[in-house]
C-alpha cells in the first residue's frame, strides 16, 4: 500500500450511511477542514449531534450517484457490504478517492505532536492506533529529532531540568531539546541529558559554579537574544525549576524586553523532590504543617529564622553549603533548639546521592567530617529526624 496524504481543508466530501461509523469518519473528516456532507435515510443520534453542531451537512435519504458529482473524496461507510460496493463503483466511474476497506483510500489513525502530523496505515485499525501511540511517545520523550523550519522565527525556551536525573526532566522538556537548535546550560542543569540532543546541536556552556560566574548573567541574557534574533530554537536548560533561585524571570524579562518569543516549561524544584527522594516529608500530618525555601548565599532570612526558632515550617535552604556556618550561628542566634535536627542531602536524584545528618550544634562539624560539597539542599526541622517516618 502507497502513503499518500489528501489536503481536504476547504474541499467538499462525502460520507454515505448514517451509523456510529459513518458519524466517526464524518467527525474526523470535519476536523481536517474539510466541508462534509452526509448522505443517509437512517441517521443515528451522532450524526443529528454533528449536523446540530453545524460540523456537517446532512440531508435524509438515499445516496444517488449524483451525489458525488461535486466531491474530493467519498467515504463509503454504509452498513452493508452492497452499498459500499455500490458507491465505490460510482466512485470508479467518477475517478474519485473512495475511502473504503476495499477503495482507493485509507483513513489513517493520526496524532500530532509539535507541529508534526503522524499518519499510521494497517489492516488491523488497532494495529494502527498502538503504533501511531508509540511513535507519538518516542517524540514526546525527545527521541526523535523534532527541529523545525530553519527560516522559521526564532524562540527562546526556558527548561527546568529538575534535581539532577535525566528521568526527571518532564516530557515538555524533552520535547523542547528535540527541537532545539542552540541548547545554553550551565553546572546546575541535567547533563547527562545533552547526551541525547540531535547531533550538530550547539552547545553553549555558561558555566557556573559556586561563587565563579565566567559568564554573568546579562551575557546569559544577551546570548539567548542574540541566537533567537538569528532564527535559532534556543533552549536554556536550568537545575530545578527555573523560577525557584534560577534567574528564569530575569531571562524571560531580557527576551520580552528584546521582542523574542519565550516559554516557560515548569520543572521539579530540588527544593521539593531532593528532599523527598532522601525519605525526607517537608510536611507531615502532626509534625509540621508548611515548609520556607530560602537561598543560603546570605544565610537565612529573618522568616526562615522565626520557623526554625518556632518550628512553625521546615526550613530548605538551596545552595547554602558554602554558609553553613552563618546558617547554623543566626539559627542559634535567633532561639533554635540545639538538637533540632538537620539533614544535608548533596547531588539528590543522582547515584552520588548522600545525605549526612546530626543536631543543628553539630551539622558543621558533621558536614566537615564527611566533607560534604554543594550542589546540596539544607532540611532544618523536625522532619529531618531519621526516626520519622520508621516511628509512623
Amino acid at each position: 500500500m502507497e502513503v499518500l496524504g489528501l489536503r481536504l481543508a476547504g474541499r467538499q466530501v462525502l460520507v454515505t450511511g448514517g451509523g456510529p461509523r459513518a458519524a466517526d469518519v464524518a467527525a474526523r473528516l470535519r476536523a481536517t477542514g474539510a466541508r462534509v456532507r452526509v448522505v443517509a435515510a437512517l441517521v443515528c443520534e451522532d450524526l443529528r449531534d454533528l449536523a446540530a453542531e453545524a460540523a456537517v451537512d446532512l440531508v435524509e435519504r438515499d445516496a444517488l450517484a449524483s451525489d458525488l458529482d461535486d466531491v474530493w473524496l467519498v467515504a463509503a461507510a454504509d452498513d452493508g457490504p452492497s452499498e459500499r460496493a455500490r458507491v465505490r463503483a460510482w466512485a470508479e466511474q467518477r475517478c474519485v478517492w473512495c475511502l473504503d476497506p476495499d477503495g482507493t483510500a485509507a483513513l489513517a489513525e493520526t496524532t500530532d505532536v509539535a507541529g508534526v502530523r503522524i499518519g499510521v496505515l494497517a489492516d488491523d485499525p488497532r494495529r494502527a492506533a498502538a503504533v501511531g501511540s508509540g511513535i507519538a511517545d518516542l517524540l514526546d520523550e525527545g527521541r526523535l529529532d523534532l527541529r523545525g523550519d530553519p527560516a522559521a522565527a526564532g524562540r527562546v525556551t526556558l527548561i527546568g531540568g529538575g534535581p539532577g536525573s535525566p528521568e526527571l526532566i518532564t516530557v515538555q522538556g524533552r520535547r523542547a531539546l528535540a527541537e532545539a537548535d542552540v541548547v545554553v546550560t550551565d553546572r546546575l542543569g541535567p547533563r547527562s541529558v545533552l547526551r541525547h540532543v540531535r547531533p550538530g546541536v550547539e552547545v553553549i556552556d555558561v558555566g557556573k559554579t559556586p561563587g565563579h560566574h565566567p559568564v554573568p548573567q546579562h551575557e546569559i541574557n544577551a546570548i539567548l537574544v542574540e541566537r533567537a534574533r538569528r532564527g535559532q530554537a534556543v533552549v536554556r536548560l536550568k537545575g530545578g525549576d527555573p523560577f525557584v533561585f534560577g534567574r528564569g524571570g530575569e531571562e524571560v524579562q531580557a527576551c520580552r524586553a528584546a521582542g523574542v518569543p519565550v516559554t516557560v516549561v515548569p520543572g521539579i524544584s530540588s527544593a521539593i523532590a531532593v528532599p523527598e527522594l532522601a525519605g525526607i516529608p517537608l510536611t507531615q500530618r502532626g509534625v509540621v504543617a508548611a515548609f520556607h525555601v530560602t537561598s543560603g548565599h546570605e544565610g537565612l532570612d529573618p522568616a526562615a529564622q522565626a520557623c526554625v526558632r518556632d518550628g512553625s515550617a521546615t526550613v530548605v535552604v538551596l545552595m547554602g553549603v558554602s554558609n553553613l556556618g552563618l546558617i547554623v550561628e543566626q539559627a542559634l542566634a535567633a532561639g533554635a533548639p540545639a538538637d533540632t535536627p538537620v539533614a544535608i542531602v548533596e547531588r539528590g536524584s543522582t547515584p552520588e546521592q548522600r545525605v549526612t545528618r546530626a543536631p543543628l550544634a553539630e551539622i558543621v562539624a558533621q558536614a566537615a567530617v564527611a566533607r560534604v560539597r554543594a550542589p546540596a539542599v539544607v532540611v532544618v526541622g523536625a522532619v529531618a529526624d531519621p526516626d520519622l517516618l520508621a516511628d509512623a
